[in-house]
């Protein structure tokens, strides 16, 4: 079988997933292609829990995203569609995101939002009044509500343009924070519109929130400077009907974030980490009653750093996902023991978008082999039922691709370190590309990945090795922070050169043929191997640190970048650049691809441009790759296309026998 890119971006990408309130049927978000090719296009599907049966209920001739039901079985959906006109219409480019409303029986859906510079994200109440609705949407500061609109789009015409700081973050992602803000707007009933947050400027631009199921309290995490300049995170509830808030969760130097309500509304499950100086970061689980009392932290000593989707019907037992192990299961912990359970038997692949439903738990399940496709299971027992075809894949067809093993081998002081070796069918010996995860506090799971997909390459008969080393999450506390305090090429390039060994001699692999890639700290890690190893043919680096002081001033994120390496660039130099790929360039020689895009503010593109010019100087052949309208990662399906092209056209050229 053959998987070439143009098949990886044909593919329907299921997203999310929500439950009906009688559990008949779930809505379903789906991205496909757009018939220009240019871009990815939402719509939603109808999918019977049961028999997977599944039929188009809101099409992509414009986007339908973030599906969530209200308590009388009518769906929200957050769309572009024109709200006024030709509903066929294409939407303009500068359409406002509503939130549109289908209810039971209705052939389309009516727009229930009019919200002058769009909305970002919404909730309904489970139970309760089917009127009120819950909104995070930007607003323009000290603009009379009924002026924000005509405002914005004049200032967007004829400007100002300028931007005005007076403490950072000034940037995120792959934009400048703007003027306006994020506040939390309550609809209904009717048509009335309420600013719950009407002074709200930076409290929740980086805020997760939810509505509690009798719609009457909204949870939300709100930020505050910290002495460290990173913003600490509070967990505030509001009255929608008054207006009243409450924290009911601060300390000291602690950011919390996705808080979920239990059921009955008494208590909330939220995450918090600590920003301290003295020791790396830790993900740690609490719940408090919706009053502020009784903080409880959860399952302490369980290695798993726990993303929080909800609770258990009863209440007792709370339900979060992790990575352990290379695999994202769902987990329920025991409030009362703190004993944890795999809700989801293991060696099954990974999920994501999990949602507590009122009957089961839905997601999105997938593994190397198998794209992204719903899953449900239940409260008190797996197995997880795959119950969709969205996606267009066979399982089948993507897992002749590859022979996919899981390894183990000795890595820095002897720590076990784990690994994923995919090797294509045929006698080999094969060329192999060691991928490198970005992060570093992450890991490559049994999950399908659409960014960095191994099909593309395995099909071109590479074998892929995708190693987990010191810094990947789901072997224990000690393993992720043994990254922490500028110890990126320490450890962990100990590690990654340890599988490099072990995968060099399997007799499928020919060692002779190897190259190193990754993107983020993967690239960053590629430009250490660069500069310290001469096994590779040839590398391949994507928005990659190449000079760690340079990179310092100009991230979106200086404080954290400071305090994960533990070291001033200022005051002590030699300790902050100890690692820093650019010292070192008189021991690079391998082939270069560096690939970057324009728009990338988390590692600027200064950084792949200035690693470009150290390999022309040094007479070293190199390519520079760049997407002057793409972000930290390549997302648009041509730019996609012509990465991996790129990508393979490069590895042919300097793997080939």
């Amino acid at each position: 079988m053959t998987f070439t890119v143009d098949d990886l971006v044909a593919l329907g990408r299921v997203t999310s997933v929500a439950e009906s309130p009688d559990g008949s049927w779930l809505a379903v978000e789906v991205q496909r292609v757009s018939a220009a090719g240019g871009r990815y296009r939402s719509a939603v599907w109808r999918l019977d829990p049961d028999s997977g049966a599944a039929t188009p209920l809101l099409d992509d001739a414009c986007t339908y995203r973030a599906p969530q039901f209200r308590s009388d079985g009518a769906l929200g959906v957050l769309s572009n569609r024109p709200t006024e006109g030709d509903p066929d219409e294409e939407p303009a480019s500068d359409a406002r995101t509503q939130v549109w409303v289908l209810a039971p029986g209705a052939t389309a859906p009516q727009p229930r939002t009019d919200e002058p510079l769009g909305v970002n994200s919404f909730a309904f109440p489970r139970q309760g009044d089917d009127d009120v609705l819950v909104l995070l949407a930007n607003v323009l500061p000290d603009i009379p509500h009924d002026e924000q609109r005509a405002t914005a789009k004049d200032r967007k015409k004829h400007g100002p343009s300028a931007l005005h700081y007076t403490r950072g973050p000034v940037r995120h992602w792959d934009h400048w924070l703007a003027e306006a803000a994020p506040h939390l707007i309550a609809w209904g009933p009717g048509d009335a519109r309420t600013d719950l947050t009407p002074t709200a400027d930076r409290e929740h631009r980086n805020s997760t929130w939810e509505l509690s199921p009798d719609g009457r309290t909204v949870a939300i995490s709100r930020g505050r400077p910290g002495p460290l300049r990173l913003d600490e995170h509070d967990i505030v509830t509001i009255d929608v009907q008054t207006g009243e808030h409450r924290i009911v969760f601060t300390a000291p130097g602690a950011a919390a974030g996705e808080a979920r309500w239990s059921a009955d509304g008494a208590r909330l499950l939220f995450t918090r980490i600590i920003w301290d100086e003295r020791k790396p970061i830790r993900n740690r689980l609490f719940t408090v009653e919706r009053d502020g009392t009784d903080l409880q932290e959860l399952a302490a000593d369980w290695i798993g750093w726990g993303g929080p989707v909800g609770w258990s019907p009863s209440g007792d037992e709370a339900i979060v996902t992790a990575s352990i192990g290379g695999r994202t299961g769902v987990y329920a912990i025991d409030r009362a023991t703190d004993a944890v359970r795999l809700l989801n038997p293991p060696r099954s692949g990974s999920h994501s978008a999990v949602v507590c439903g009122p009957h089961r738990i839905v997601g999105v399940h997938s593994s190397m082999e198998e794209a992204p496709e719903v899953f449900v299971t239940g409260y008190t027992q797996g197995p997880t039922t795959r119950v969709s075809a969205l996606s267009g894949s066979s399982r089948e067809g993507i897992a002749a691709l590859a022979d996919i093993q899981e390894h183990s081998v000795p890595g820095a002081h002897g720590d076990p370190v784990q690994y994923w070796l995919l090797v294509p069918p045929g006698p080999g010996p094969h060329p192999v590309v060691h991928w490198i995860h970005g992060g570093p506090v992450s890991a490559w799971d049994d999950a399908w990945h659409w960014r960095w997909n191994p099909s593309v390459l395995l099909a071109r008969g590479y074998a892929i090795s995708m190693p987990n080393p010191r810094g990947s999450l789901g072997f224990g506390d000690e393993f992720v922070h043994a990254v922490w305090g500028n110890r990126w090429g320490a450890e962990c390039f100990d590690d990654v050169m340890a599988v490099v060994e072990a995968v060099s001699t399997d007799p499928r692999i020919d060692e002779t043929r190897m190259a190193a890639m990754g993107g983020s700290f993967g690239g960053f890690m590629t430009n250490w191997m660069g500069v310290n190893s001469a096994r590779f043919k040839c590398l391949v680096t994507h928005a990659s640190v190449f000079d760690m002081t340079r990179f310092q001033g100009v991230t979106d994120t200086p404080p954290f970048w400071r305090l994960q390496l533990g070291a001033d660039p200022v005051s002590a130099p030699g300790e902050f650049t100890r690692y820093s790929p650019h010292t070192r360039m008189h021991r690079w020689s391998a082939p270069t691809l560096i690939t970057h895009g324009e728009r990338d503010f988390r590692v600027p593109v200064g950084e792949g441009l200035a690693l470009f010019e150290a390999l022309q100087g040094l007479g070293i052949h190199s390519e520079l790759m760049v997407f002057p309208d793409e972000n930290h990662w390549i997302l648009k399906p041509r730019n996609v296309v012509a990465w991996y092209e790129r990508v393979l056209t490069f590895l042919d050229q300097h793997l080939s026998a």
